[in-house]
């Protein structure tokens, strides 16, 4: 038997702690491990510290918008965390999201995230032979909305009529070049 929550979901694509579930290799899986998002019922049943805490105990649907914020040990832990290292999920993009989100409001954060999955969505169905998906994943999480764009066209120009294993080296080494010049780090980091 579920327990009814006290919290109405709006966003299962956008994690608790503000992650972005649309970029997750988890999210782009057609297996039964997919992964439907933080907030999905395949998630709220895996025991997140951050949704017994915020959905399940308090009613909140963000870490942000809990008055206990500023003091949690936990969440400040988690967010130091992912200023170095990352587990499946690339986590770089973590605090600016989080700030973006305060800000601008969650609706303008979905915007720019289903902005993103569509290029990634692109990116997977022309230009993945089967070993980029963790990659371009990254990469749509770390690069700008308009540089991403901007590398999927020089791609598609530049691969037009190739095999998928020669499209797919072509746009790595566009991403490569670009993170290369901007800093960007497109590996999880371990």
């Amino acid at each position: 038997m579920t327990k009814k929550l006290n919290v109405q979901i709006k966003y299962p694509e956008i994690g608790i702690c503000g992650l972005s579930c649309r970029l997750c290799t988890r999210y782009h899986t057609e297996s039964k491990s997919r992964c439907g998002g933080c907030k999905s019922e395949f998630r709220m049943s895996a025991g997140c510290p951050f949704i017994t805490c915020g959905i399940k105990k308090k009613g909140i649907e963000f870490c942000w918008q809990c008055k206990e914020n500023e003091t949690c040990k936990k969440w400040r832990k988690h967010r130091e965390f992912s200023k170095r290292v990352d587990s499946f999920k690339c986590y770089q993009k973590l605090e600016n999201n989080i700030a973006f989100i305060q800000k601008n409001g969650v609706n303008e954060f979905e915007k720019e995230q289903k902005t993103r999955e569509n290029l990634l969505k692109e990116m997977l169905q022309e230009f993945n032979e089967g070993r980029s998906k963790s990659y371009y994943c990254i990469a749509a999480t770390v690069l700008e909305i308009e540089e991403l764009g901007e590398a999927l066209n020089k791609a598609k120009k530049n691969s037009f009529g190739l095999e998928i294993k020669e499209k797919s080296k072509i746009l790595h080494s566009i991403l490569d070049e670009l993170a290369e010049r901007k800093n960007y780090y497109l590996k999880l980091r371990k």
